[in-house]
């Protein structure tokens, strides 16, 4: 089986520090190989190459917590502009992911 990617917000990223995790937010500012995605509060994310991130477009990442709590990407999708994603379900599925963990990951 392949490694747990949890689904995590902001709040959530010092739990989770140098694991894998997968993020859905929104792109709020790009500065050459970094980005600014709000999800659940302001997450630093370090692009790779084939991250074609768009301003205010949803996106979700899956990378690796850094130290400093900003995450390495590994892949990313684009979702298009943000109004097509329910950001409350989204929260609602985290907020589920991290009550019911034995489900989704094992709690280190």
């Amino acid at each position: 089986m392949s490694e747990a990617t949890p689904r995590i917000t902001a709040p959530y990223l010092e739990s989770f520090s140098h694991q894998n995790v997968r993020i859905l937010g929104k792109v709020r500012q790009l500065r050459g190989e970094q980005a600014t995605v709000d999800a659940g509060g302001q997450i630093i994310v370090h692009l790779n190459r084939d991250a074609h991130l768009q301003l205010n477009h949803a996106v979700e990442i899956i990378g690796k917590v850094q130290n400093d709590l900003s995450v390495k990407v590994m892949a990313s999708t684009d979702f298009g502009p943000e109004g097509g994603i329910d950001f409350n379900a989204v929260e609602a599925v985290v907020d589920a992911t991290h009550r019911y963990h034995e489900i989704f990951y094992d709690k280190e």
